[in-house]
């Protein structure tokens, strides 16, 4: 189903392609040796898709993320073979295609999450709290919410098809993968995000913390699925960064902090947004992007 309105895309149904996965967010069809991957509007919180789509979230997805693929391509490469080039089987689709999708290789994606935070927020906030530590990692006492911490920490989750994915130490990572293999996304996932950050907190950005996935071709590690998106990342202005609270942000927190009011009990189904939460949240999203890329949205 696609709204009338150009802008808003909540499924995609291709008549004539294998529709080999629906995500909370994207719908990925198999092109044979390639993959299609359209971001859709959809949004979920609290590992629930609600049901009102937030206009051009898919765009600033998929621009956004091939914006930090192409700018850091040096560290590790990764799987875009092309954002325009929608020919042959994808001509009919081009109109839902344009600015939301990606013709990307196949590699066999890796069974982790690999997540790096700079800050002390979240459920790495409330793990400290309780612990000391977060996923296992001792910080020092007296860390306040929000702080910076004295150096990015890699801490893994699992992958979940449905659900939560649950933090994981990074012992059981390398379990999973193998130590050389966790040795290297962990490597690789920190210098992404110490570039990152650096590039974002010269535009006003702070990412407090965000998530990578990887997969492989070979024995090559390939970068995949989306990158340092607000879907996928904490994005605070710098200007008003104060530790010792929540943040304000230019992520879906907007919509969390809704809910939260609304005393909604995260379960199924989700409610319906009003057209206000709808409308910051889009323009959230579209700021977000213009702030690190310096160009609006096309």
């Amino acid at each position: 189903m696609t709204s009338t309105m150009s802008t808003v895309v909540w499924e995609t149904n291709f008549a004539g392609m294998k529709l080999r996965g629906r995500g909370k967010v994207r719908d990925i069809y198999d092109l044979g040796n390639r993959l299609l991957i359209v971001a859709s509007d959809r949004l979920s919180a609290f590992d629930v898709v609600l049901p009102t789509p937030i206009p051009d979230k898919g765009k600033v997805l998929t621009q956004l993320s091939v914006f930090w693929f192409e700018t850091l391509c040096e560290v590790v490469p990764h799987h875009v073979l092309s954002t325009t080039d929608f020919r042959g089987e994808l001509e009919p689709y081009e109109e839902q295609l344009r600015g939301r999708a990606m013709v990307v290789r196949k590699t066999e994606p890796l069974p982790i999450e690999c997540v790096v935070r700079g800050y002390l927020s979240g459920s790495g906030w409330k793990d400290y709290k309780a612990t000391g530590a977060v996923c296992g990692i001792p910080l020092p006492a007296g860390l306040r919410e929000s702080e910076k911490l004295p150096a990015p920490i890699f801490t893994p989750s699992t992958k979940a098809t449905s659900g939560h994915d649950e933090n994981i130490s990074f012992d059981e990572a390398a379990a999973r993968v193998g130590r050389p293999l966790a040795e290297k996304v962990r490597d690789v996932s920190i210098e992404i995000y110490r570039r990152a950050t650096e590039l974002a907190a010269a535009r006003g950005i702070l990412i407090a913390d965000t998530k990578f996935e990887f997969g492989l071709m070979g024995d090559e590690l390939i970068w995949i699925d989306e990158a340092l998106t607000p879907d996928s990342s904490r994005f605070w202005p710098a200007d008003g960064y104060a530790p010792g609270r929540a943040q304000p942000s230019f992520d879906k927190q907007y919509v969390r902090d809704y809910l939260e009011r609304i005393g909604w009990a995260k379960t199924p189904p989700g409610p319906e947004l009003p057209a206000d939460v709808v409308a910051g949240t889009s323009a959230k999203y579209r700021e977000a992007y213009r702030r690190l890329t310096g160009r609006e949205l096309s």
